[in-house]
């Protein structure tokens, strides 16, 4: 594993410099830093505390496509996972409902995760098993030709199984993460098989460093890279934390946007987050709205002894 940030540093300034391409079938998060458990199974658990997160996001606010309602994409994704000590292991399930115009995808994957002490952090293996769903109301489209024999008439929905795998390592000033999804690829084909398509294979590669510039402000450079074997995409970001209560920062998002990112640590012990990112599109504008909002909401719930004791966790190192 890494033996230190300078790795993840590295990786960022290659990937800023790397030859732009398109990706990916599930929908993005800006706030991805705060979402590990979507991207990765292995996180279940690794943090040693029980957390629920909830996150919606509404992109290119306004857009209006070649439907009858709209078509502007908006997402909503659940998440909750817990330690479970005795078996030095982690459990977690994720919900997104992801609307894009006529078509809603639907995931619900239930994961599980052993971990391991190695050197001064802990290692973890993963695997996540659920159903994606895909409807599409043919209704809502706007044909060119209104006899297309791949225009169905009404609301066709498809569920189908779903797995992913991944690897998880986590030290005290940095983590990185190596997920695999959607290993079944999936398919979908509506009783038509002029409309069969498969959910492609998604590696997903995330990482972290924490600097401590002094004794209040923590800085922390984060990256995101997703591909599809076939093309990929990345985000890079760099978030600050002032006295483990105030954070805010910028993203880049590879040919398409630049993300403001704020948040506040809430309650006496900083378990309550609350964040909030706005997406501006600064590549093909023409071909979207140029805003997105994001809102964050995460709990982490207090860890009780066999005793009944409340133990007080810091959130440092934590983001």
């Amino acid at each position: 594993m890494f033996r230190s940030g300078r790795n993840i540093v590295l990786l960022i300034v290659l990937l800023a410099t790397a030859k732009p391409s398109e990706a990916q079938q599930d929908p993005k998060f800006s706030q991805y830093m705060f979402n590990d458990l979507y991207n990765n199974p292995a996180y279940s658990g690794v943090m040693g505390i029980t957390n629920l997160t909830l996150l919606y996001r509404s992109q290119w606010v306004g857009y209006n496509g070649t439907f009858d309602q709209g078509g502007a994409p908006n997402s909503f994704m659940a998440s909750f996972n817990t330690p479970i000590f005795k078996l030095k292991s982690g459990a977690g399930f994720y919900f997104v409902n992801d609307v894009i115009g006529p078509q809603n995808n639907i995931q619900f994957m239930a994961s599980y995760a052993y971990h391991l002490a190695v050197g001064k952090g802990k290692l973890s293996f993963g695997v996540k098993a659920g159903v994606f769903g895909q409807s599409i109301d043919f209704n809502k489209y706007r044909p060119v030709n209104p006899d297309d024999p791949l225009l169905l008439n009404g609301k066709e929905s498809q569920y189908r199984p779903d797995m992913g795998v991944g690897i998880y390592y986590k030290a005290e000033k940095y983590y990185a993460g190596l997920g695999l999804n959607h290993i079944l690829k999936t398919q979908f084909d509506f009783n038509s098989d002029s409309l069969k398509n498969a959910l492609a294979n998604n590696l997903v590669l995330t990482g972290g460093y924490h600097l401590q510039l002094n004794y209040d402000i923590i800085l922390t450079p984060y990256v995101y890279v997703i591909s599809d074997f076939v093309s990929y995409s990345f985000d890079i970001s760099v978030i600050g934390t002032y006295r483990e209560k105030f954070w805010g920062g910028l993203s880049y998002r590879q040919s398409e946007a630049v993300i403001a990112l704020v948040g506040i640590n809430l309650l006496k012990d900083k378990s309550l987050k609350l964040g909030y990112s706005f997406d501006y599109v600064i590549q093909a504008q023409k071909a979207k709205q140029a805003t997105s909002h994001e809102f964050y909401l995460s709990y982490n719930m207090p860890a009780v002894t066999g005793g009944g004791k409340k133990i007080i966790r810091t959130p440092r190192f934590r983001h």
